[in-house]
């Protein structure tokens, strides 16, 4: 307990000050700067300083500068977050000086674990200044996998249909109902329903708005209109934070018990037993939250008798194993299927000759079906980094699949045919464009590393017919490490000859990587500059080629 003392008066020392001092009745405005300092700005200069003040929750190079707000005991009555959003997970910066960043699990850990009297316990508005912070699109459609477990279970078509589709509503996370879980009985979030202004556009609306009298509806807890009406032209919507007597009430329920860190990994387990209990759809949704925790469990924490108790109980559990393998036999994505025998294989359901099998049968499946893309040449070779499934090439290798050509040929590469290797890599020259992507995805986890085998591939690619196949050839070889001088002084001629402005980047973005002293570093700045043709938008790897030559000189 001294120890935990310690750390929450440094934690107090570095942000609680600010916060200490607040006078009686002030409102606490907390500010998250991922990115631009503009909004922020903006509500500090235009806020009366005897109703608000102002802490900035980010601690530069501190990973755990959320962790250290909660600790300080400090609670938000206002928050204001600025930053990149990619619509799902994660609140960024586009500038490379900065790394701190705001995971939305790292928000929905907060939110779950403290949800009286923690950091966000007493919010009365959230201001998110981000693209599509309050999209209510769906981020994730359950495919029709979902509908037929329903069936096999018992359900009729037409109830399976129904269950299916408000399974889909409550699974969707959209950005809205993200952010209304995390935000929970917040009566006011603002965010954006689509693309976001910039950071100085938005500070600007907001002086604008402030200047108007705005600053008296900051902290009320109701919804401005005013503020709506001048970011018009932005799609700026208001929302609320889920509460007691909402339908998506009992899902944040289910949520907050995966990001509760008051709960033992003992308790999360036991939650995650009485799920793989409901139908097996329900716990194909929750995928990605149990893959999450699993995770965590290192093997202290899997000796532990709690957690073994609980994994002992999930592994002797014959009737959740046969729904939740039926389920992933039957799963539409071969990713999904795969990541779900990864989860049979952690939970005992499959020992690892089982797991190898099942992965089996599905390549088999996929070779059959006759639709082969990159997506399956990505998954079978990362499924198959170690070579654990190298033994199931016999297997697959002489059945007449459906499929064939560099797809084909691309998938038994990954399970370790060298043949089809050798025919893969020929495809990148090839005139095909899709053939090229294909090998283009084979490479990009089983890259070339006989320096033949790269002369030869250098040798076909700069043979090309000038095309965007060669570009993306070209794009392939610059991850291979070209270096030998015949290859890229092959690369160089080429460049003079193209009249292709995609096909000069391509070319310049293997010089970059390479040892430009062994090409000459002066010549190579004479050719780029005599031979450049002029691309028809804006910079490209030429000129950062140029810039880098141009600064060794």
């Amino acid at each position: 307990m001294a120890r935990e003392a310690l750390v929450a008066a440094l934690a107090w020392t570095c942000i609680g000050p600010a916060f200490a001092a607040n006078p009686a009745g002030t409102k606490t405005v907390c500010t998250i700067t991922i990115n631009s300092p503009d909004e922020r700005d903006t509500f500090r200069r235009s806020l009366p300083p005897d109703r608000f003040s102002f802490v900035e929750l980010v601690e530069r190079d501190r990973p755990d500068w959320l962790e250290s707000a909660r600790r300080a005991g400090i609670r938000c009555d206002v928050l204001v977050v600025s930053g990149h959003y990619d619509g799902g997970k994660v609140f960024f910066s586009d500038q490379v000086t900065v790394r701190e960043h705001l995971p939305v699990a790292e928000m929905e850990r907060i939110s779950c674990s403290d949800p009286g009297s923690g950091l966000f316990s007493q919010l009365d508005e959230v201001y998110l200044f981000g693209c599509n912070t309050l999209n209510p699109e769906a981020t994730k459609r359950p495919s029709c996998e979902v509908e037929r477990s329903l069936v096999r279970s018992g359900h009729a078509p037409e109830e399976a249909a129904r269950i299916a589709r408000k399974l889909g509503v409550r699974h969707g996370e959209s950005s809205r109902d993200r952010m209304r879980l995390v935000f929970a009985g917040v009566p006011v979030i603002y965010g954006f329903a689509a693309t976001a202004p910039v950071g100085p556009v938005a500070g600007s609306l907001l002086g604008g708005y402030f200047k108007a009298g705005g600053a008296r509806n900051v902290g009320t807890g109701q919804v401005s209109a005013g503020l709506l009406h001048q970011f018009r032209g932005h799609a700026l919507v208001a929302s609320r934070g889920v509460i007691a007597t909402d339908p998506e009430a009992a899902h944040r329920k289910d949520v907050c018990t995966f990001a509760d860190d008051r709960l033992s990994p003992a308790q999360k387990l036991a939650f995650v037993h009485s799920l793989l209990h409901r139908e097996a759809a329900e716990a194909r949704l929750f995928l990605e939250r149990i893959e999450d925790l699993v995770e965590t469990l290192g093997d202290a924490a899997r000796r532990s008798p709690a957690v073994a108790a609980e994994l002992d109980a999930i592994a002797r559990d014959g009737d959740a194993r046969g729904r939740f393998l039926a389920f992933a036999r039957d799963a539409d994505e071969p990713a999904i299927r795969a990541r779900m025998l990864a989860l049979a294989a952690d939970f005992a359901w499959l020992s690892p000759a089982e797991e190898r099998d099942e992965l089996a049968r599905m390549i088999a499946g996929r070779l059959a079906a006759g639709d082969l893309g990159e997506a399956d040449v990505d998954l079978v070779c990362s499924l198959n980094r170690d070579g654990s499934l190298h033994p199931v090439l016999p297997r697959v290798e002489w059945d007449p699949p459906a499929a064939e050509g560099v797809a084909k040929d691309a998938v038994l590469a990954c399970l370790g045919s060298a043949e089809s290797r050798a025919r893969v890599v020929q495809a990148l020259s090839g005139p095909r464009e899709a053939d090229v992507g294909i090998a283009q995805a084979y490479l990009q986890h089983r890259p070339l590393d006989d320096p033949k085998e790269v002369r030869a591939a250098v040798a076909g690619v700069t043979g090309m017919r000038e095309s965007s196949a060669q570009v993306r050839a070209l794009e392939t070889l610059a991850r291979q490490g070209v270096a030998d001088r015949g290859s890229l002084d092959a690369l160089a001629r080429i460049y003079t000859t193209t009249r292709s402005p995609d096909v000069q980047s391509a070319v310049a973005g293997i010089l970059i990587r390479s040892d430009l002293d062994a090409i000459g570093r002066s010549a190579l700045l004479d050719t780029l500059r005599l031979h450049r043709v002029k691309p028809a938008g804006g910079a490209t790897l030429v000129d950062v080629l140029i810039r880098v030559l141009e600064n060794a000189s």
